[in-house]
């Protein structure tokens, strides 16, 4: 079960980035967009949690909701959104592949620990793999909203590397409540704050999500992308252990830059995919010693069993 449901989970981690730009080429608002599907998420899900007993309402006043929702929600999708209009899915899903690396460098600043050898050389190659990324932009001719808008992929994983930091700390504070119902409770707040950017930045047209690939782009986003898929992660972190579910940012990035040059036409440069495949690489040597205590910790149980 454990496997398939990681399988799973890629998968529908490595879609999402695609039908967000489906949605936004068929005319959805951004903002309007990421706010809708995120308020519809979180609220099914945090009344799911009501009924079930797991939450409870004052959970929502609490300041530590608001601020994880501005991190992990509004500060990142907003930016991925915005962005999505200028970039293709598949750059947008290698990009934000960063934030492992981002997260790495944060806690190191923040503890003050000495970071390893591996990790030092994962950062660089790392780095190396943004700059090739960026460069068929830069060869031909500069494009400026091509750039923003990868600048803007990258300022999203700031948010979310803060906000990753910052929500271990709250899952501790509220040891008692469901993290299914923390996420919630986030989404809900981060939907409200990109409804209130969309209401002062665009011009909001809510026909346009009738149209047939906008409503299959947030209905497809609000069931599979944020609560079956945030479910399924959470679940395998009770199943295993935190490190194993995350190695999803390893693999989905490689699904989305497919599926857009398969379904969707986008181009792909032979730079795009080395950068790519040069920012992954990066992301695994700096967490090389987590993957082996992993792989270590699955033969133990493999040969107990």
């Amino acid at each position: 079960m454990i496997p398939f449901n990681y399988i799973l989970m890629c998968l529908i981690f490595g879609t999402t980035f695609l039908v967000i730009k489906v949605g936004i080429d068929a005319g959805a608002s951004p903002f309007f967009s990421a706010g809708i599907r995120f308020f519809l998420a979180g609220a099914i899900l945090f009344i799911a949690m009501i009924l079930q007993k797991k939450a409870r309402i004052s959970l929502l006043l609490r300041k530590e909701m608001v601020l994880t929702g501005l991190a992990l929600t509004f500060g990142v999708f907003a930016s991925l959104y915005w962005a999505e209009q200028y970039v293709s899915s598949g750059i947008a899903a290698v990009l934000s592949a960063t934030a492992p690396l981002m997260i790495m460098l944060l806690q190191t600043v923040m503890t003050r620990q000495n970071m390893s050898a591996s990790s030092w050389t994962g950062c660089l190659v790392g780095l190396a793999g943004v700059i090739i990324l960026l460069l068929p932009g830069m060869t031909v001719a500069f494009s400026t909203v091509w750039a923003a808008g990868c600048i803007a992929v990258l300022t999203g994983q700031i948010f979310y590397s803060a906000g990753t930091v910052y929500s271990r700390r709250v899952i501790r504070r509220f040891s008692d409540t469901s993290p299914i119902a923390l996420n919630a409770a986030q989404m809900l707040h981060g939907g409200v704050m990109l409804l209130v950017l969309s209401l002062f930045t665009e011009q909001i047209h809510p026909e346009a999500m009738l149209v047939p690939e906008a409503a299959f782009s947030l209905l497809y986003l609000v069931v599979f992308g944020s609560m079956m898929g945030h479910t399924i992660f959470y679940w395998l972190v009770a199943k295993t252990n935190p490190v194993f579910p995350s190695t999803w940012l390893y693999v989905s990035p490689l699904i989305a830059l497919s599926l857009g040059v398969y379904l969707y036409g986008e181009p792909l440069s032979f730079l795009s995919l080395l950068g790519g495949v040069t920012i992954i690489a990066g992301i695994l040597l700096i967490n090389l010693k987590s993957l082996r205590q992993l792989a270590g910790s699955r033969t133990n149980l493999a040969e107990r069993s």
